[in-house]
């Protein structure tokens, strides 16, 4: 199944803004975090399991065991603070 990646604020600057991705049915957005950790040293380090990093699915805050769906929008961003 198809689904779109969003990476927001350094995430985005440093991965890019979004991408289609294929992933097997059944699939967790940790296991896709965990896909794209394998991905590259930027991936890695930006979305390594100790940061701070949030997940959306289709624009709904999640928890890494939230199943995905053929066509679902998976974004990862900051904690985001104001002052």
């Amino acid at each position: 199944m198809q689904i779109r990646l969003k990476f927001f604020a350094v995430l985005r600057e440093r991965l890019g803004a979004s991408e289609l991705l294929q992933v097997a049915a059944g699939s967790t957005v940790g296991q896709v975090r965990d896909l794209l950790l394998a991905r590259s040293a930027d991936h890695a380090e930006l979305l390594a399991r100790g940061r701070a990093v949030r997940s959306a699915l289709n624009q709904q805050l999640c928890f890494d065991s939230a199943l995905l769906s053929d066509g679902d929008e998976l974004a990862f961003f900051p904690p985001v603070t104001g002052g």
